[in-house]
C-alpha cells in the first residue's frame, strides 16, 4: 500500500514532525523556534548586504522575536526576505541532509556563520549566548561525531523551519494583522495590506514546501546511525 510504503520509507522524518508538534508549546521545542527566528533575521541580513546595504545590529529574544537594524540596500527585498528566506534556508538544510554527504561540512559552516554573526553584529546578552553557544555546539558536533548525527541535526532544523514559518506568517500577518511585522512595514512603504502580503507569502511557502517534498524526499529517507566518536 502506498501509505504503508510512505511510512516505512520515511518513518524517521514523520517521527521528528510528530514530536515537534507534540511538544510545540513546551520548552523542548523553544530552541528550535528561536533557531528559525535566527534564520529569519539572517535572511534579512543577507538581503541587506547583498543589495548594497550595511547591518548595524542583529538580535533575537527568548520570546521568539528578532530585529535587524540596517542601512541602505533594497528595502523591498530586505523586508520580503525574512519569512521566505528562512524557509528557503531550512529547506536547503533538509535537502542537503537528504541528498548529499556534505552534512558535517555544512553543519560546521552553519556553526561558523552563527559565530561570525555574533562577532560582527550581536550585542545583547541572550542573543550572544544563544548564537555563540549553538554555533560552538554545531562545530563540536562536526568534530566529535560521524555524518549521521550531523545529518539528523540538519533534518531537525530544516523540518522545524518548514513547520514554523507558515504558522509564523499566518500568526504575524493574518491573525494579528495589526502588529508591526515585515508585512505591515511592506504595506506601509509599497502599498497593499499586511494580510495581502502575508497571504502571498503563505501561498508561496506552501508551494515551496510541496515542491521540496515532491522532488527531494525520494523513496527512503531513513538514516542508519553510526554513533562512533572520533
Amino acid at each position: 500500500m502506498p501509505v504503508m510504503n510512505l511510512i516505512r520509507g520515511h518513518w524517521q522524518l514523520i517521527a521528528i514532525v510528530a514530536l515537534v508538534f507534540l511538544f510545540w508549546a513546551t520548552p523542548f521545542v523553544l530552541p528550535l523556534k528561536i533557531m528559525v527566528v535566527f534564520l529569519h533575521e539572517l535572511s534579512h541580513t543577507i538581503a541587506i548586504v547583498l543589495t548594497g546595504g550595511s547591518v548595524e545590529s542583529f538580535t533575537i529574544s527568548p520570546q521568539q522575536g528578532g530585529l535587524v537594524v540596517g542601512r541602505g540596500g533594497n528595502r523591498f527585498l530586505s523586508l520580503s526576505s525574512g519569512y521566505l528566506g528562512s524557509l528557503a534556508l531550512g529547506m536547503g538544510l533538509l535537502i542537503i541532509a537528504l541528498r548529499t554527504h556534505w552534512d558535517r561540512a555544512v553543519l560546521g559552516g552553519f556553526g561558523g556563520v552563527m559565530l561570525l554573526v555574533t562577532l560582527l553584529y550581536v550585542r545583547k546578552p541572550f542573543a550572544m549566548a544563544f548564537c555563540a553557544g549553538v554555533g560552538a555546539a554545531m562545530l563540536a558536533t562536526t568534530w566529535f561525531f560521524s555524518r549521521a548525527p550531523c545529518d539528523l541535526v540538519l533534518r531537525i532544523i530544516g523540518l522545524s523551519s518548514m513547520i514554523y514559518v507558515p504558522y509564523d506568517i499566518f500568526d504575524d500577518t493574518i491573525r494579528r494583522s495589526g502588529i508591526r511585522s515585515d508585512a505591515y512595514m511592506l504595506a506601509e512603504e509599497f502599498g497593499g495590506t499586511s494580510m495581502l502580503w502575508g497571504g502571498v507569502w503563505l501561498v508561496i511557502s506552501f508551494l515551496l514546501i510541496f515542491l521540496c517534498l515532491k522532488h527531494f524526499l525520494g523513496g527512503n529517507s531513513n538514516l542508519r546511525f553510526d554513533l562512533k566518536i572520533r
